[in-house]
């Protein structure tokens, strides 16, 4: 009797402890946040513990709408000045100047943009994305305030560095506040609705030419710097988020504290060095200079350095060991990512200069001829994020189709002659269908794969990779177009030259080629030998085209070695169906 009594009473106390210690051992090693025990990460990934409801979408309150209106006024802001500037710039440099540098006002952007994003998404992450965001508008305004006053190329470009940097932090917040307020299932729908409003600005080629034809290109300038600001109204206004679950409780200075200053300097610094370095190496000068060496080992130094830094020095690392929750599907989404950029830039510098050097100069005809670029690449980043969300998963299988899309469509525009203009249309949009389900929806899948006080953290190195895929790949296509450009010219305009026009001048035969190599056509009007002879200017004109229509061929031949990289890539991912739950990052009332 005693020893019933006895088990029973071990067995009610075993009884009542149990509750206690399946609570303790819900929260596993790998779910508790170092340095924060206000929450904790349901494996790994998920936040909890902060006395909120995670897994309900919240409704959907004014507040909560003009907050996702608020970041696609910063999306769509972050997007249009490298797109409509780079409409234009033969109008751009025909006014100040800079025919030999000018493609560094959209080199600018876009480097400035790779560099500071992952140093900002980090703490992003730490102190909130409010007033990261009105700062990074703040940016993007005075950029467009210098690019539209610049009397120089020089004031110009360092107007499109603001404006990049400004970019970059508008484009990777309006990802990460997104991806949070939305459930993980939903970030896909959530996301291509953001993308979608980009709409009014697809046909941006043609918006630019007409504006700068029809009046100025400074115009375009006060219109982005305009756009920037509603963005940063509405953010201000209307966007504020709860305190940041990993700062909670937290002193100004331990916030300040778990900044990682010594890697944002030598990765902003090596990132640019480097890539600086690339775009130099070939274009401005010869590769075995200094001008070029110097950045690029310096450059490369650093990078191996916030490397090593990271990995052994760093007390509070830009990007924790918790990033690698699945390191095979973020490694290759990244691979996908970087080659992707690469294709991407294919498409962004170069066809709207093939549309003007091969198919004419006709401000509209040059706009229509980027419309199903940009028309396209919005398609396939809404279809890919819309099914992403609908299928739960599948991330290979739409990663896979994408990559073939893209890849056989850049590689499909190398046909393009002078005369078949009609056999690119439904290539350029089977291209950009292939590049749209690449470019934002890889960012989004890396998001759903992290855990969720590191999102802006992981969507900015996305966008980094990308810029510096995209720089490599611009380098890399341009100096195989600028190799076989110059034999082309030399054949078609020279050959034109001496043989119809019976110019034999080598002087004028160079500088017709100059000209024609910097898109500043009337020009060709005043060389002797062709002014005031009937035909000689179209008939060099045409020379030009057909040079230049040799050339780009060869730029799209070398785009099909980077997608077949992608297609391998995406044949290795893995599946991230097990983490599309209906789980809400943060919870926004």
């Amino acid at each position: 009797m005693a020893a019933s009594n006895s088990n029973s009473d071990l067995s009610d106390h075993g009884t009542a402890a149990k509750p206690a210690l399946n609570h303790v051992e819900q929260i596993h090693t790998n779910e508790r946040v170092p340095g924060h025990t206000n929450y904790y990460e349901k494996d790994g990934l998920r936040t909890y513990g902060d006395g909120e409801d995670h897994d309900h979408e919240p409704p959907m309150t004014f507040k909560r709408i003009m907050s996702l209106v608020a970041m696609a006024f910063l999306w769509t802001g972050s997007q249009i000045p490298v797109y409509l500037f780079g409409g234009v710039p033969p109008y751009i440099y025909g006014d100040i100047g800079g025919t030999d540098r000018w493609i560094w006002f959209v080199l600018a952007n876009l480097l400035s943009l790779a560099a500071v994003c992952p140093f900002v998404g980090s703490i992003s992450d730490i102190v909130g994305r409010r007033w990261v965001a009105i700062i990074g508008a703040g940016f993007l305004i005075l950029g467009m305030i210098i690019c539209s006053t610049a009397q120089t190329m020089n004031i110009f470009i360092s107007g499109m560095v603001f404006a990049g940097i400004g970019a970059g932090i508008n484009e990777l917040t309006a990802l990460a506040v997104t991806s949070e307020l939305a459930p993980t299932s939903q970030r896909g729908k959530y996301v291509a609705i953001l993308v979608f409003t980009i709409i009014p600005f697809c046909p941006s080629v043609l918006w630019a030419q007409l504006i700068a034809s029809h009046s100025s290109w400074r115009w375009i300038g006060l219109w982005c710097g305009i756009w920037a600001f509603i963005g940063l109204a509405l953010t201000a206004i209307f966007y504020h988020p709860p305190p940041r679950v990993n700062s909670q409780g937290m002193s100004r200075k331990q916030i300040l504290a778990e900044i990682d200053y010594v890697g944002g300097f030598l990765s902003v610094a090596g990132m640019l060095l480097f890539m600086m370095g690339m775009q130099w190496g070939g274009y401005q000068y010869p590769w075995h200079s200094a001008h070029v060496l110097a950045p690029l080992i310096l450059g490369a130094v650093m990078i191996v350095g916030f490397v090593l830094w990271e990995t052994y020095g760093a007390k509070h690392p830009m990007f924790p060991k918790r990033l690698r929750q699945e390191p095979r599907i973020l490694g290759l989404t990244l691979v996908i990512t970087f080659i992707s950029g690469a294709n991407f830039f294919s498409i962004l510098m170069f066809w709207p200069t093939q549309a003007f050097n091969v198919y004419g100069h006709d401000p509209i005809g040059v706009g229509i001829r980027g419309i199903p670029v940009g028309f396209s690449i919005l398609a396939g980043a809404c279809i890919v994020l819309w099914l992403l969300s609908l299928l739960r998963g599948h991330n290979k299988e739409l990663l896979i189709a994408s990559s073939v899309l893209m890849t056989a469509g850049c590689g499909s525009l190398a046909i393009g002659r002078v005369d078949n203009l009609y056999q690119l249309w439904g290539l350029l949009v089977l291209a950009g269908l292939g590049i749209g389900g690449i470019v934002v929806p890889a960012s989004i899948i890396s998001t759903i794969i992290c855990p969720d006080d590191l999102i802006a953290t992981v969507a900015a190195l996305t966008l980094a990779i990308r810029v510096i895929g995209g720089s490599i790949g611009y380098c890399v296509y341009y100096n195989v177009f600028i190799s076989k450009f110059v034999p082309a010219a030399t054949h078609f305009i020279g050959g034109a030259m001496v043989t119809k026009l019976n110019i034999t001048s080598k002087a004028v035969i160079g500088e017709a080629i100059v000209i024609t190599g910097s898109s500043l056509l009337p020009l060709l009007e005043e060389l002797p030998g062709i002014k005031g002879v009937p035909g000689a200017y179209e008939l060099v004109v045409y020379a030009g085209q057909l040079a230049y229509a040799e050339a780009y061929k060869y730029v799209y031949y070398v785009s099909i070695a980077f997608g077949a990289v992608s297609i391998l890539a995406a044949c290795f991912l893995g599946d991230i169906s097990k983490y599309m739950d209906d789980h809400v990052a943060v919870v926004m009332h």
